[in-house]
């Protein structure tokens, strides 16, 4: 019985004309893991990595500057058009390659990388967002989806209060600032490459 086969049902009402009613069926990709956290874009940009590479070492991708993402081997580098307000990354890890988002974001790129089994998310002199995290999938190439939103208005958005003289020290200002904390959108989604 071939798979066309078993997709093909009478239901009752159609049984005495006979005529097949289709139902289509296939393969589901399951989210395995889900991560929201805030990330701070220090030189513009974020670093997800294997955990054992070093990302400041040489032979690393170039600086994503004006793009989305840079990406080698082993690291991807997710540019931001700023680097002054905290931005917020979900990262999912997904079984199979999960269903495209479409209009909801403003930018996408795609990339391959090869990950030992664990990932990092590096802030360059803030820190690490995540570290060690144990990947469902294993040791292996992972193809690699950035979405992004909001990066261009929250650039205007912090270099319109400089344009209106607002006093950077002044308590106006650091609750404009603090409000757009956030606005500044990245989902990462990785899934296992076979």
């Amino acid at each position: 019985m071939s798979r066309n086969d078993s997709l093909r049902r009478l239901t009752a009402e159609h049984a005495s004309s006979r005529k097949p009613v289709y139902t289509q069926g296939g393969d589901v990709s399951r989210r395995l893991i889900r991560l929201e956290m805030p990330v701070f874009p220090d030189r513009r940009m974020f670093r997800v990595h294997d955990t054992t590479v070093d990302p400041d070492a040489p032979g690393g991708p170039l600086p994503p500057v004006g793009t989305l993402v840079s990406v080698n081997r082993e690291q991807l580098w997710v540019g931001s058009l700023q680097e002054h307000i905290g931005v917020r990354l979900t990262f999912e890890e997904w079984d199979t390659a999960p269903p495209a988002f479409g209009d909801a974001w403003e930018d996408e790129a795609k990339g391959t990388l090869y990950l030992r089994g664990q990932l990092s998310v590096d802030m360059g002199s803030a820190g690490r967002a995540v570290e060690g995290l144990t990947l469902a999938g294993g040791v292996g190439d992972y193809v690699v989806r950035v979405y992004a939103r909001n990066r261009r208005e929250v650039m205007r958005l912090y270099e319109e209060l400089f344009e209106r003289g607002v006093d950077p020290l002044s308590d106006e200002f650091q609750q404009a600032r603090k409000n757009l904390e956030g606005l500044e959108q990245y989902l990462l989604q990785i899934w296992r490459e076979y």
